[in-house]
């Protein structure tokens, strides 16, 4: 039987850290991963109102594939300020592309938003949002332990007609290589079946890490779009008001191209987690990330790069369902 790594985080994955920052009177945060040195990295945009930044410089074919952190915010654009503090910050610390020898290291710091402005926090912020300091609060947070749940970006999130959150899962897959997911689940589709308690994802759960708890029938035909009727009633029927931002990450050495692999093969964990997910009113983005520690070799490496696709996928499910569950909880 596989087992997650001894965290059950996306840190599990050698090198990694997280941090987040959360503004309870905003009622939102930032979520900050750091990737030292600069780690192989792609992405994969399958929502209709995405809010990212850097996602053009990680396609396969362009020069800086590497990702040296990544920012997921709530605040919609305001958030993707929170970026630009971890920018400084690395490139303070020396840490990014030293493109000129008198200039600064240009680190590639990678973001994503979501939009939590219509809860009830405190919006009146004037000329001063709160995302860049929070940028660098998370970023000074940045440790191999975190807290899930309405943490951070999660804070301010909905999952379908219910609080959201962030979330996070490993996988040990034996010989040496670790995957991991971490997630802030803000979706207009819900992540329960038609009881309200099941989660989609029960079926990959390990060791009650989200509850337990398993369907008691067959689904049957349901509803396409749960909730429907509420959902239009909040005003998240429209396009960019919701977005699940994810990120998994491996100690292979995977090349851009393997990564950009992995990122769609990830995506499938929002499917098997959330229903409905990719909607028009989503910005669903999933980053790859791969550290190079483990050398797969070629002989067989299709057949491993599958097996870490699959994986990831399932570890995002899992992720998933774990910040919904915290975050509730």
């Amino acid at each position: 039987m596989l087992r997650p790594g001894p965290l059950n985080l996306l840190t599990d994955v050698p090198g990694l850290t997280v941090g987040n920052a959360t503004d309870e009177a905003v009622k939102t945060g930032v979520t900050v991963a750091r990737f030292p040195g600069g780690w192989t990295a792609a992405v994969d945009v399958r929502g209709g109102g995405p809010g990212v930044r850097e996602t053009a410089a990680l396609s396969p074919e362009n020069s800086f594939a590497k990702l040296h952190a990544l920012t997921f915010s709530g605040g919609s654009v305001f958030g993707l300020a929170a970026a630009d503090a971890v920018t400084t910050a690395l490139s303070r610390a020396g840490e990014g592309f030293q493109l000129r020898p008198e200039t600064h290291p240009t680190p590639i710091v990678g973001g994503a938003v979501l939009y939590d402005l219509a809860n009830d926090g405190d919006k009146a912020w004037g000329d001063e949002p709160p995302y860049r300091r929070l940028g660098r609060e998370a970023f000074d947070a940045l440790d191999t332990t975190f807290d899930l749940g309405a943490v951070g970006a999660g804070r301010g999130a909905k999952a379908g007609v219910v609080q959201g959150g962030l979330g996070s899962a490993s996988l040990d897959l034996g010989d040496g290589l670790i995957v991991g997911a971490l997630v802030a689940v803000n979706s207009v589709g819900s992540v329960y079946m038609p009881d309200g308690e099941t989660f989609w994802a029960w079926s990959f759960e390990i060791d009650g890490e989200f509850g337990g708890r398993t369907p008691t029938g067959p689904a049957g035909a349901v509803e396409p779009l749960p909730d429907g009727s509420r959902l239009a009633g909040l005003g998240r029927l429209n396009p960019g008001t919701n977005t699940t931002l994810a990120v998994v990450a491996v100690n292979a050495d995977l090349t851009a191209g393997e990564c950009q692999r992995l990122a769609i093969m990830a995506q499938d964990g929002l499917a098997r987690a959330i229903r409905p997910a990719h909607t028009p009113f989503d910005g669903d983005v999933v980053f790859a990330a791969a550290s190079g520690a483990v050398a797969l070799g070629e002989e067989g490496r299709q057949i491993i790069l599958a097996r870490l696709g699959a994986a990831a996928g399932d570890c995002l499910a899992r992720a998933i369902a774990r910040g919904v569950h915290l975050a509730s909880s």
